[in-house]
């Protein structure tokens, strides 16, 4: 046991020489605008994959990094791009046409594309660490003290092949990956006086879930819900939610004599209301002795958002805050991440980044770097109207969540700023930029929709971005479309409505060009393609 922690002791000091090498690339300027480096991303999705594989067409959010292909608009800056399965030629050549003012040749001649051939439901940096061969190809394609790794979220599985490839990886360190989950979220708002629902410390079995629940039941003898959630989630499919009104009758007693009636509240959790598609409490259940669970207060309104910031802390420690939003929301009971608006609303914009601002400070102390993100919830009841929001902290994510390639879609395409004093995003010639973001436009009939036949109906209709006034829509998630129907994308407008007007345009159109190869009784109707297209 003592040579296994001298071991893992000895790999956590390497990697931690390693990520010292980001301070002296860093030198005060942005890493990413720097010409003459290598980037490796790995869109690996290191998390519980019995959680992710509740998302439909999870594999392909490996795409959602691919806004990462615009940073070849540096001339010299070269990048390597690691997939479990191929990606559609026309994908690439899609985000390759992106970039402003960069020859699609010279700029394809510095981009590899590599795969692991892996559709399993393994992490992505798991299937490389699994191939030797091609971590060394990897390796030898790297130039040495001019590369660096940038991920999804940090692992162990990322640290180790950081350490492998001998470059630094530019996230938070896997050793600091407590405080991106529910648990360490809730101590640092703790520790920072950031107002956040009661809840409960990290529990690790169903009793002591159960002891949780009662206390929390006892501070609050009002409360008509609570969320039950693993400590390690992706998008809320790792969170469940208990109404109270049979609970509470059922143990009415035992909150009026200090007993705890265990059993009552054990057969309530198996009414749990699950956020993920098919779960069960037995399954639910088991996972809390691996991962860990938490409890907290639903917070209750008759007017409720879901606001979030975005934050980002160089290797030297500056923390600054380069995004606000409004999520977009589903699920049973509203927990399910399906989009966001870009900005948050202004009336909380600032009050966010005040928030934010605390929260990356704390993150920068103990030693975190490049994104992070936190989650509110905005209330305000009608007897309200008057007053400010409630702003409540849910939740930090130490890694690049569903709002991070819209914003760093738009802010690489337009080469703009965001302004902290406003909240507002500019552009070069200071026009601010405002869009809607999904990853979940589906719909069943869109299922059979190549890749090609999106970029023939983009085309048609003219739905893509145009460079010459930024506004217009970037698509992502293309290969989910054929087989679950589904599809992301960024719509940029001037202005929220107008980003509104083209996401219900793209829709719209969507429909319709998915619904003419369809006749009433649901057969495929033949295209009219050129005769000497025609079998």
């Amino acid at each position: 046991m003592n040579s296994l922690k001298q071991s893992d002791d000895l790999q956590n000091q390497n990697f931690n020489k390693l990520q010292d090498k980001l301070r002296q690339y860093w030198q005060g300027k942005d890493l990413f605008e720097q010409d003459g480096y290598d980037i490796l991303v790995v869109p690996s999705f290191s998390i519980d994959q019995r959680v992710g594989q509740k998302v439909e067409g999870f594999l392909h959010y490996e795409e959602r990094l691919l806004f990462s292909l615009i940073r070849l608009r540096n001339p010299k800056t070269r990048l390597i791009y690691v997939t479990g399965q191929p990606l559609s030629p026309i994908i690439i050549e899609y985000y390759l046409q992106l970039l402003p003012g960069i020859p699609f040749s010279h700029a394809r001649d510095r981009l590899l594309l590599l795969t692991t051939y892996d559709n399993s439901f393994k992490p992505l940096t798991q299937k490389i660490l699994e191939r030797p061969r091609l971590v060394q190809r990897i390796r030898l394609a790297l130039r040495p003290n001019k590369s660096y790794m940038v991920c999804y979220n940090a692992t162990n599985l990322e640290q180790e092949l950081s350490l492998k490839l001998d470059i630094p990886l530019f996230a938070a360190s896997p050793q600091l990956s407590y405080w991106g989950s529910k648990s360490g979220s809730r101590e640092i708002f703790s520790q920072s006086m950031i107002p956040h629902p009661d809840g409960s410390s990290l529990v690790n079995n169903v009793d002591d879930l159960v002891l949780e629940i009662y206390k929390l039941l006892q501070r609050n003898l009002n409360l008509n819900r609570i969320v039950v959630k693993l400590n390690e989630g992706f998008s809320g499919e790792g969170n469940a939610v208990l109404n109270l009104d049979e609970l509470k009758k059922n143990i009415s007693n035992s909150l009026s004599n200090g007993t705890v009636n265990k059993t009552v509240i054990l057969n309530s959790l198996k009414q749990l209301s699950f956020q993920a598609k098919d779960e069960t409490w037995k399954n639910f259940s088991s996972r809390i002795p691996e991962l860990g669970a938490i409890v907290e207060a639903f917070i209750e309104g008759k007017e409720k958002r879901s606001p979030s910031v975005q934050g980002y802390i160089t290797p030297d420690g500056n923390v600054s805050i380069v995004s606000t939003h409004d999520q977009i929301l589903g699920g049973p009971d509203g927990q399910i991440y399906l989009g966001c608006r870009f900005p948050a609303d202004e009336r909380y914009r600032q009050k966010l980044q005040e928030l934010g601002l605390k929260v990356g400070q704390a993150l920068a102390k103990k030693g975190a770097m490049e994104m992070y993100g936190v989650d509110f919830l905005a209330v305000r009841n009608p007897s309200n109207q008057g007053e400010e929001w409630d702003i409540q902290a849910i939740e930090i994510n130490l890694r690049k969540g569903g709002t991070t390639h819209p914003f760093m879609t738009l802010k690489l395409l337009t080469n703009g700023v965001y302004d902290q004093e406003t909240g507002l995003f500019y552009t070069q010639d200071n026009h601010a930029k405002y869009y809607i973001a999904s990853d979940n436009l589906q719909n069943p009939q869109y299922c059979g929709l190549l890749p090609d036949d999106l970029m023939d109906i983009v085309a048609k209709y003219r739905l893509h971005f145009d460079s010459s006034n930024k506004t217009g829509t970037v698509f992502h998630l293309m290969g989910a479309l054929s087989e679950f129907g589904k599809l992301g994308l960024t719509c940029i407008g001037n202005s929220l409505e107008e980003a509104e007007e083209i996401y219900q345009q793209v829709t719209k159109v969507l429909d319709l060009e998915s619904a003419i190869f369809m006749d009433n009784n649901n057969e495929t109707i033949s295209p009219n393609l050129p005769i000497a297209w025609t079998l």
